[in-house]
């Protein structure tokens, strides 16, 4: 009796192990995924985005809330340059192998039409796993008040 007791916790010790690698690893790969989706935003590299995105991504801006479409329109053209994002913190929330929150603490140096304006912001990205790719279904900028 004691010997199933002990390699049943024995059991669910490994497993938990193995769960949490796998979430750890799946954290880091978004993660990285989203620091280079900043840097992409900086470069204004539109294609690469093009691929991160979802087809029904949505974001929400301050200006308004649009598509895919608009979103890789607006880089590429210009309408708005992400220069540079400084991440203050970063936490993610796996909810299962196919979706993954995540939330940047940020300050925002960005071009918005011949402005440059620099805004705080809490970003919430929304990842998904379609045909074993990461596609970032929904990026919001909600604005915070200004970091000390």
């Amino acid at each position: 009796m004691n010997r199933k007791i002990i390699l049943s916790l024995l059991v669910m010790l490994i497993t938990g192990k193995v769960a949490l690698a796998q979430s750890t690893d799946l954290e880091k790969e978004i993660r990285e995924l989203s620091i280079h989706k900043w840097q992409w935003m900086a470069d204004k590299d539109a294609d690469k985005l093009e691929g991160l995105f979802h087809d029904k991504a949505k974001f929400v801006h301050m200006g308004g809330t649009w598509g895919k479409d608009r979103e890789v329109e607006i880089i590429r053209g210009g309408f708005i340059h992400y220069k540079k994002a400084d991440v203050h913190e970063v936490m993610v929330e796996v909810l299962n192998d196919n979706t993954v929150i995540l939330w940047n603490q940020i300050t925002l140096l960005a071009v918005v039409g011949s402005n440059e304006v620099t805004n705080p912001f809490m970003v919430t990205e929304v990842y998904v796993k379609e045909d074993n790719t990461w596609k970032l279904a929904d990026l919001t900028f909600s604005k915070t008040m200004t970091r000390e």
